[in-house]
């Protein structure tokens, strides 16, 4: 537990780092067809209008904002390649159920996380950089810059690839650290410390924990 504990501390302390993903929210196949860039700054737009607009978002409320996660984020990300990426060898230690149950954690680990770290940060800016790709590309990474007030800009990498008519998050970079990468290690030490099952209990843990230093929960 205590690597997953500081693995994810260092995601929570990177300035505005957890709070970019809400600039990938909404759905539908007329933004799925944009391009990655176009997709990322359309979102954006309607997410933090959402989040300026809403009393309980503004307030903080990390339930209300997990909740706007998992209906306008999660359905942009690929948890189970990002676990499998972050997992690393273990995953073809894994059966089947043990790869279900790591995907199932792993989304709700990120979650929280995210919602967590959304308490710090309101009246953020995100500015997305043009994106030069070729029409047979397959696998780009779009550029972000997240403006928070008084503070210094952050910048966000999101590795995408397109999955049919769609493209799909499998990883986000904030200054050039990698999440998956940062969980990598974490895990490799979780498996060898105990094996699979360790690393779901582990996981599982931890998202059962209240939030640890933020304001509680609305």
């Amino acid at each position: 537990m205590e690597g997953l504990n500081e693995a994810t501390v260092r995601l929570q302390s990177r300035a505005g780092s957890l709070i970019l993903v809400i600039a990938l929210g909404a759905s539908g196949m007329a933004l799925a067809q944009q391009a990655p860039d176009k997709l990322v700054r359309t979102v954006a737009d309607d997410v933090l209008a959402t989040l300026r607009q809403d009393p309980e978002l503004r307030a903080g409320s990390q339930t209300k904002f997990a909740e706007l996660l998992e209906q306008k984020v999660a359905p942009h990300f690929d948890f189970e390649r990002m676990t499998r990426l972050a997992v690393g060898r273990g995953w073809r230690q894994a059966t089947p159920e043990q790869q279900k149950a790591l995907v199932e954690q792993f989304h709700n680990l990120l979650i929280r996380t995210y919602a967590t770290a959304y308490t710090a940060y309101k009246d953020i800016a995100i500015d997305v950089k043009p994106l030069r790709m070729q029409p047979s590309d397959s696998d780009v990474q779009v550029r972000t810059e997240i403006k928070v007030p008084d503070g210094q800009p952050v910048g966000v990498d999101y590795s995408m690839y397109k999955s049919g008519s769609d493209w799909k998050i499998y990883d986000v970079a904030v200054e050039g650290v990698s999440l998956v990468t940062t969980y990598r290690s974490t895990f490799a030490d979780e498996i060898r410390q105990g094996g699979i099952d360790g690393l779901i209990k582990s996981l599982q843990t931890k998202n059962t924990l209240p939030a640890s230093g933020t304001k509680k929960q609305q």
